[in-house]
């Protein structure tokens, strides 16, 4: 009996400790940085070490996504299911293929997946993607950001940038994602 519950409660150390070490994702705008310290507006200081990634999403039509690319697409959810994309990024190798929820709510999605079909639709441009276990439709407006992630730069972190990122416990960035202040 004691030792099961030693063994239960080394457990959920454990799990403690991975949640504990999961990446804190912030999004915002740069509101400074001097090379080595990125301030988000609202956040507190983010250290950019040697380490980090920073990816830059170069603007892109959706006339240059093609069928077998892989995209990740930022959706909003219709109360009839229906998906429209406000964001499009085509990213250079596959990362987390599959549909979700994103930022944990119901309205919002999240869909890492290859592009099966792009075409014309009787609402305008609609994306057929495909991923392990099912496919999304989903329709692109003109509205839609559409880019594809290229890699970037320390110089790009400049005030008004709107930045993407994931940091550690140490408030380390793993990875930047940025764009051109607009």
């Amino acid at each position: 009996m004691a030792s099961s519950r030693l063994t239960s409660l080394a457990l959920l150390f454990v799990a403690c400790a991975a949640v504990a070490q999961a990446p804190t994702r912030v999004r915002g705008s740069v509101e400074s940085f001097d090379g080595k310290t990125l301030v988000v507006k609202g956040s507190s200081p983010i250290q950019v070490g040697e380490k980090t990634e920073i990816v830059f999403t170069q603007p892109i039509s959706l006339a240059d996504i093609k069928p077998g690319d892989f995209l990740g697409v930022t959706s909003m959810k219709a109360a009839d299911g229906k998906l429209t994309a406000y964001e499009v990024r085509r990213f250079p190798k596959p990362l987390n293929p599959g549909h979700r929820p994103f930022d944990g709510r119901d309205d919002q999605t999240m869909t890492n997946a290859t592009v099966g079909t792009v075409a014309q639709s009787g609402g305008g441009r609609e994306l057929t993607l495909t991923y392990d276990g099912g496919a999304q439709k989903i329709v692109v407006p003109e509205s839609a950001s559409i880019s594809t992630l290229v890699a970037g730069k320390p110089s790009q972190l400049v005030p008004g940038a709107p930045v993407n990122l994931t940091h550690d416990a140490n408030k380390v960035a793993l990875r930047i994602q940025v764009s051109a202040p607009k």
